[in-house]
């Protein structure tokens, strides 16, 4: 029989693990399984914002920065030219994998064309989600006010960024860097009348700092990669956020600030299109979303309580408690398509084991009426649909099964054929539990 951890196995030589949804999908998870087959794991967008969960055993160990296939001894994980890297958490994060006896610093590979996110990034994220919430009728995004839109906005910006090969320059280069960059932040925080102040010799101490600690990980990594694909090196994708985050394709305004379906992966990495060869697409069995903006299923009510309990929705970066609601295929069928989804993993299908019924969206009816089963990426047309459901009988009786997905209670198996007959797409994973032995794998 299959198992989730030889799963791989059977995947062509480079996949990607993407999330379908809002974020907190359990695509750490999936990543810890699959790595154990392949060579190299890269992050390729996003940033201390995202918070992937993996348990092994006894122990939990949350990663925001460090790719998930770092808890394998032989795995080299790279962090992509996508990601904005905050230096400060970066080393946290190592030291506190490393205190678990587990080597990190040696194995992985920082982009010298990646972004830092440095202290006057943070100050700006703050002061402008407190001034979006002061508007009339709240304009704020809900960030996680780790400094990621204004570090991808100096990049955009281009003269006030400061990327992680930077920290290798002349030092007298590098403080300069900083304190024009500090100054064009200090102008806007002025502007939105604060008064806290970025402090560039603070900041260039801690780039010292950083730089001694992180140097010899800081690499081009576009090179590393293309060489590690030239060898037949098996890589792993792995995606921070989610589709519906996207800042393209997403719920916009209410996304992040970078490409986190699979179409960020070439841009993020120096890959070209053809090197992702197979898309897993994770989806929770029920929908969540953090912060701000539309949520069509959202229950405000003892049924969200419940699977938010039962599910421990809860953020991994942040600890806010996450929305919850009934699971919408309009918006998974979207970003199947979006990202070329060719198999699904479907998590946490144990947070829904006693209900009397369980109910998916199948399609939306439109403030005019009409109804439609296309998503929309409009936070302004999204946040008045009407959700219609289709409603299923559910199970009872933890699921606690082993090894395949046919030992699963009849109505649970309902549930996923019905997704995937929807959405076209086959579920070939479906995880019942956080630990990695709690991974069922479909025989077909």
């Amino acid at each position: 029989m299959a198992t989730a951890e030889n799963r791989s196995e059977t995947l062509p030589r480079n996949t990607a693990v993407v999330g379908l949804q809002w974020g907190d999908e359990g695509k750490g998870k999936i990543v810890d399984l699959l790595t154990a087959r392949h060579d190299v794991v890269v992050r390729y967008n996003g940033g201390a914002n995202a918070g992937h969960t993996v348990v092994v055993g006894d122990s939990k160990y949350a990663l925001h920065l460090i790719p998930s296939g770092i808890l394998y001894p032989d795995i080299e994980c790279v962090i992509g030219n996508g990601v904005v890297v905050d230096p400060v958490k970066l080393i946290e994060e190592i030291d506190s994998i490393q205190s678990r006896g587990i080597d990190a610093q040696s194995r992985i590979h920082i982009s010298d064309r990646s972004h830092l996110v440095l202290e006057h990034h943070k100050m700006l994220d703050g002061a402008l989600e407190e001034l979006l919430s002061k508007d009339a009728g709240d304009n704020s995004i809900g960030t996680t006010r780790r400094g990621i839109g204004p570090a991808y906005a100096d990049k955009v910006l281009r003269s006030p960024a400061i990327r992680t090969g930077d920290l290798l320059l002349g030092e007298d280069v590098l403080l300069e860097k900083i304190r024009f960059s500090a100054d064009i932040h200090a102008r806007q925080l002025d502007a939105f009348g604060f008064s806290e102040r970025p402090d560039p010799a603070r900041i260039f101490e801690e780039c010292l700092r950083s730089r001694d600690r992180l140097g010899e990980n800081i690499t081009d990594t576009t090179y590393l990669l293309n060489d590690a694909v030239k060898a037949e090196k098996r890589i792993l994708f792995e995606g921070a956020n989610a589709c519906l985050l996207d800042v393209d394709h997403g719920t916009y305004p209410f996304v992040t600030s970078s490409n986190c379906s699979t179409l960020g992966i070439p841009t993020g990495t120096g890959l070209p299109p053809k090197a992702v060869e197979h898309v897993v697409g994770i989806m929770k069995a029920y929908s969540t979303r953090v912060g701000a903006g539309p949520f069509p299923t959202e229950l405000s009510d003892a049924v969200g309580d419940k699977i938010r309990k039962s599910g421990n929705e809860y953020g991994t970066t942040t600890g806010r408690p996450r929305r919850c609601g009934w699971l919408d295929l309009v918006a998974v069928k979207y970003t199947s398509m979006l990202c070329g989804v060719d198999e699904i993993a479907c998590m946490l299908l144990d947070v829904l084991w006693d209900f009397d019924e369980v109910r998916i969206c199948t399609a939306y009816r439109l403030t005019d009426g009409t109804i439609t089963d296309r998503f929309i990426p409009d936070a302004g047309r999204l946040e008045g649909v009407e959700p219609i459901y289709e409603t299923l009988p559910g199970w009872t009786g933890p699921l606690d099964v082993e090894g395949a997905r046919e030992d699963l209670p009849e109505n649970a198996r309902n549930y996923l054929s019905f997704i995937e007959s929807f959405l076209e797409v086959p579920i070939r994973l479906v995880s019942v539990g956080p630990e990695r032995t709690q991974t069922l794998v479909a025989s077909v």
